[in-house]
């Protein structure tokens, strides 16, 4: 039995998030029927972070297990020969047997896009969340400097949530502009359910204007989540980088300041 470690990329939208599900088509499954075509046996895969329904992802992680002899490249080019062309494995590799791409990762990286403009975009409209007044990308900076360090984020925390504690450790936020877009990273630990949507959507009254600084300062200590603004929508949200410790080998990932490419 051999373990492996593969990289995912997905358009969320026509999903109903990563996990399997009965009612209706996941990324995870068709990941699995991919790679248990490949291996001629049934595959299960875990991943590093389960994404929501509408949520992308650029650089998922996963492994599975197989007693398959495979190359690398059958894995890649094989599975993706029966992937629907909204999800592609981008590399796969052999991995150490104690690597588990969910309790083995040391951060997560997600990427908000916020198309800012008059009007929606017609083209754009399952990749972006549209917002059309005017937002400050440097105001909004300043409120998520708020959220560095190892804190409570009950006022970003999903009621569905259900994770033991509300404690994360943000360790880096970034915020810029691209012409139309505002794009927003988030580097953490781990993250709560809806917890960047959550955080976004509160950000966002900052950058218009709505809040001033010490409001959602004031919010975010209330670790009361009725006091935070309404949930963003999944589709401007990506899943762009997971880090785990350097003895595990995996390829470096670029995060660049591209609206959606990590080079």
């Amino acid at each position: 039995m051999s373990k492996w470690v593969a990289c995912v990329e997905y358009a969320g939208h026509p999903f109903c998030g990563w996990q399997r599900q009965t009612h209706s088509p996941s990324v995870q499954q068709c990941v699995e029927d991919g790679l248990s075509r490949v291996a001629d046996h049934s595959i299960e895969v875990q991943c590093a972070g389960r994404t929501d329904t509408g949520v992308h992802a650029t650089n998922q992680i996963i492994h599975f297990d197989s007693l398959a002899k495979r190359p690398s490249h059958a894995w890649v080019r094989g599975a993706n020969t029966f992937l629907p062309e909204d999800i592609r494995i981008k590399w796969c590799q052999p991995v150490l047997d104690d690597f588990h791409a969910r309790f083995s990762a040391q951060s997560r990286t997600y990427r908000y896009i916020v198309l800012n403009t008059p009007t929606k975009s017609a083209l754009a409209y399952h990749y972006v969340t549209w917002h059309s007044s005017p937002l400050c990308e440097q105001t909004m900076g300043k409120a998520l400097e708020l959220l560095a360090g190892e804190n409570d984020f009950s006022a970003f925390q999903a009621a569905s949530c259900q994770s033991n504690t509300p404690m994360r450790n943000v360790i880096q936020t970034t915020v810029w502009r691209i012409q139309h877009h505002v794009i927003i990273e988030i580097e953490a630990n781990a993250f709560l359910h809806h917890m960047v949507r959550n955080i976004v959507g509160s950000v966002l009254r900052v950058g218009d204007g709505r809040w001033a600084l010490d409001t959602f300062r004031n919010v975010f200590n209330s670790r009361d989540r009725t006091k935070a603004a309404e949930t963003a929508p999944p589709n401007g949200l990506y899943l762009v980088e997971v880090k785990y410790p350097a003895l595990f080998k995996l390829p470096a990932i670029e995060r660049g300041p591209g609206i959606f490419s990590q080079h």
